[in-house]
């Protein structure tokens, strides 16, 4: 086995929170980094036309492939499960959205880890001040960041008449989503540098690698955290990994942070003997720490993706359907990088309660101007737009699982979509709030029918049938190493992101969250990281280095 060397922190993962970490703790020079990435540079040039996701999901080059288990709330469907494998991590695979979340969602993390800095006024300056808003700065926003943060170079008439619609119907049009509220309808904004995807990679880690105190190491997979005993208990120093066909090892001086994501952080603490004792137990791996919430407590936005047949306006669906058509969208985009190939995966956005008792906006529209079966198949051959609407505040729970202990075998990814009554209820609330905003005047100039799931589902009972028929991923796994007090046995990390129990480990990313954020989760996970940083620099001073 090879030594990589010693280094005061190692961080596993290059994505989205790895980036992050490895820019703030390198700009300490005396503390030395290392950063492991099982996936690649982010060369690849789909990666950075907006349009290229297509071709980054299912990608080996740039997806992790994992797929879930046959789901009983999706009609024993099993779905592709797309995760980053690469530097950026699913920042340079996602839907590009700018979204924080509503205030709320923090004061509930707040009050569950009775850690008042962890509530939204005291988050929304780590948001700030890590963006580059188009606005400039404010009071809600901040400027001269590395996350650059834009309107959509584009405007399509169907989906401002969608706009129109949900006004209509009691949604009125805000300017902003991320100011705490996100109650109304706009454009999304995008993290995007003038029509070119903006990831993590290369917004943080591309200016930190020219530091001498961080060292990438691209391709290699770490297959176990190294445990060892010691007086005050287990201690975590260091990892084992394979790369370029060797077999390494690497020593962390002062901490590990895993940064692998809502899938591969609570993999790795299993095969690494931290998780649910009895199931460790099952595949012949001893437990350094019982810890029972390791994988559970995963959380997920499912999307009830309506789509509906229009005449008389422009879709992608047409536009996209010929030769000529294709041509003049990759022209577009060549000459002015506007246009279809600079969209992010919605473009219109809207946020709305299923119900008059919800105190905030439960769900959260993604409108397109085009419509398919299912992601990776054509686009139909008729006009149409899809309005895909998310259960904001699911209360189903599903778990991330290791299937065997090989370490490259993936884990079991079980989301139990739709297993509670209140998520059955919100889904057919949502579809027929989506029925109230197509019924409106404003829409009927383009005659839309809803092609699916079809208008002869009308009772309770067929609604929740066809969000179960037509209920996917949008891609926000949270929660699967969930903060909280210590007292607490499905806690995994307390509010500092230490996991419990394992001294010189933490973990940073979207598993943390013990709630799923109101809306898309990437650049929340930019705040965890940027707020980690700052926890483990405190440390690091307190310990008097």
């Amino acid at each position: 086995m090879e030594s990589a060397g010693e280094f005061d922190y190692i961080i596993i993962g290059g994505g989205t929170a790895g980036c992050v970490l490895a820019n703030r703790l390198t700009r300490d020079p005396n503390a030395s980094v290392l950063l492991v990435e099982a996936g690649g540079k982010d060369d690849y040039v789909w990666i950075h036309i907006p349009v290229g996701y297509l071709h980054c999901i299912g990608n080996p080059r740039t997806d992790w492939l994992y797929s879930t288990q046959a789901d009983a709330g999706l009609g024993g469907r099993s779905l592709i499960y797309p995760r980053g494998k690469v530097l950026g991590g699913s920042s340079s695979i996602n839907g590009m959205i700018y979204m924080r979340g509503q205030a709320q969602d923090y004061e509930r993390w707040a009050a569950l880890t009775n850690d008042a800095s962890w509530g939204w006024d005291q988050v929304l300056p780590l948001f700030k001040q890590s963006e580059d808003y188009h606005g400039g700065a404010s009071a809600s926003h901040g400027a001269g960041g590395e996350w650059r943060v834009e309107k959509q170079r584009l405007s399509w008439d169907i989906l401002n008449a969608f706009r129109d619609a949900a006004e209509q119907v009691g949604i009125a049009k805000t300017a902003d989503f991320n100011g705490g509220d996100n109650s109304g309808s706009a454009y999304f904004d995008v993290n995007q540098r003038r029509g070119i995807r903006w990831n993590t990679s290369k917004a943080f880690l591309k200016p930190a690698s020219r530091r001498p105190n961080l060292t990438i190491m691209t391709g290699c997979h770490v297959e176990r955290l190294q445990i060892t005993a010691s007086d005050h208990g287990p201690r975590c120093t260091g990892i084992t990994f394979t790369g370029g066909g060797t077999q390494w090892q690497a020593t962390s001086r002062r901490e590990t942070i895993l940064t692998a994501g809502a899938i591969g952080s609570p993999h790795l603490l299993q095969l690494s003997g931290i998780g649910p004792a009895a199931l460790l137990r099952q595949h012949g791996i001893a437990p350094v720490v019982d810890a029972p919430g390791v994988g559970g407590n995963l959380q997920d936005h499912l999307q009830l993706r309506m789509v509906f047949k229009v005449q008389g306006v422009k879709t992608l669906n047409i536009m996209a359907g010929n030769l000529l058509g294709r041509m003049q969208i990759g022209l577009q985009y060549a000459l002015f990088q506007s246009g279809p190939m600079s969209m992010a995966p919605s473009q219109l956005g809207a946020f709305a309660k299923s119900d008059a008792g919800q105190a905030t906006p439960n769900l959260q529209y993604h409108v397109q101007p085009l419509s398919l079966d299912k992601f990776g198949t054509p686009l139909h051959a008729f006009p149409a737009f899809t309005a895909s609407v998310c259960n904001l505040r699911p209360t189903s729970r599903g778990q991330v699982q290791l299937a065997s202990p090989d370490s490259y075998a993936p884990p079991k990814i079980a989301l139990n979509y739709l297993s509670t009554p209140e998520d059955r209820t919100v889904a057919a609330d949502a579809l027929r709030l989506t029925r109230r905003i197509v019924a409106a005047p404003a829409l009927q100039q383009f005659a839309p029918q809803e092609y699916k799931p079809g208008p002869q589902y009308q009772s309770e009972a067929e609604l929740a049938q066809a969000a179960s028929e037509i209920g996917t991923t949008i891609f926000h796994p949270v929660g699967t190493c969930r903060m909280g007090l210590a007292s607490d046995p499905l806690s995994v990390v307390d509010s500092q992101l230490r996991v419990i129990g394992v001294a010189g480990l933490r973990v940073v990313d979207a598993s943390i969250m013990p709630f799923i954020t109101s809306g898309n989760t990437n650049s929340p996970t930019v705040m965890i990281a940027e707020k980690a940083a700052q926890m483990i620099q405190n440390d690091w001073k307190n310990a008097g280095r």
